[in-house]
């Protein structure tokens, strides 16, 4: 199991770190593939879903909602990514209306909820990719969230006690989680240095700039990790799917990538100038 689990964590992050690298159509296209399949595993775990090979009304008009919205995310003009949004929701409305009664309200929120937990929320790479100092600025991303995944679970292993979260994830302790966010923070710093000289302005400000976005995407990255677990908690599943080997699904392996994203994209905006 880890070797499949190592196995399957390396490849990832190549096709992570190379569709980044490259952006453009590539890029789009691999976050499509991953929203797409976000979105049906969580209509499944939240009871949207009509089986393995089956798909509701509301299934099918998320699925449709993400092909516009990603077509749409390359124009770059929010008011259309809005609208995108805003017109899914009232879709959604229309097939539970006539339909009645064959959906609970609470599964098209959940179709509508999954939509923007998943494909939305993941366009915020891409959004960040394409801004002004993208190729700089994206890969905090992955340090905020894998950087806090994995100095977490070292200092976790060593010095790590008092639970934090012992209902919903027994094995997490306050010390770990502090130094998941420091450790993050550290390397976000480091990665200033080094990006320094790509982004306008003095070395200094651009330093803490990104440790400062890498410690607010670490806590972030937890949270989006504890609220897949508190779903799947609540809907008494293990993992989301079986897509990725010793891994489990895509909801698995990016939930703390997902709540991520869109924090780093808004405080980059912000603050780097």
């Amino acid at each position: 199991m880890f070797w499949t689990r190592l196995f399957s964590g390396i490849v990832l992050l190549v096709i992570a770190i190379g569709s980044i690298w490259l952006g453009g159509p590539v890029l789009t296209l691999v976050l499509f593939a991953v929203s797409m399949t976000g979105y049906r595993e969580l209509t499944k775990a939240l009871g949207v879903s009509g089986g393995e090979k089956k798909f509701t009304s509301i299934e099918a008009v998320g699925m449709i909602g993400t092909a516009v919205y990603y077509l749409l995310l390359q124009s770059g003009d929010a008011v259309w990514l809005l609208g995108c949004i805003v017109f899914l929701f009232l879709a959604q409305l229309f097939v539970y209306v006539f339909t009645f009664p064959q959906y609970q309200a609470e599964q098209v929120m959940a179709g509508f909820f999954s939509f923007v937990y998943a494909p939305v929320m993941l366009s915020f790479i891409e959004l960040t990719r394409e801004s002004a100092f993208g190729l700089s600025v994206v890969w905090l991303i992955l340090l905020s969230s894998w950087g806090c995944d994995t100095c977490a679970y070292v200092v976790g292993k060593l010095i790590g006690k008092k639970k934090i979260f012992p209902v919903l994830s027994p094995k997490k302790s306050l010390e770990g989680c502090i130094g998941g966010v420091l450790g993050a923070a550290a390397l976000g710093a480091l990665y200033g240095r080094f990006a320094a000289g790509h982004v306008s302005g003095s070395a200094d400000p651009i330093v803490w700039q990104a440790a400062l976005i890498c410690a607010v995407g670490a806590v972030m990255s937890m949270v989006g990790d504890l609220a897949a677990s508190a779903v799947k908690r609540n809907k008494g599943i293990k993992d989301y799917g079986k897509l990725i080997p010793g891994h489990g699904g895509i909801m698995d392996r990016f939930d703390s990538v997902i709540v991520t994203a869109p924090m780093v994209y808004f405080l980059a905006m912000y603050l780097i100038r």
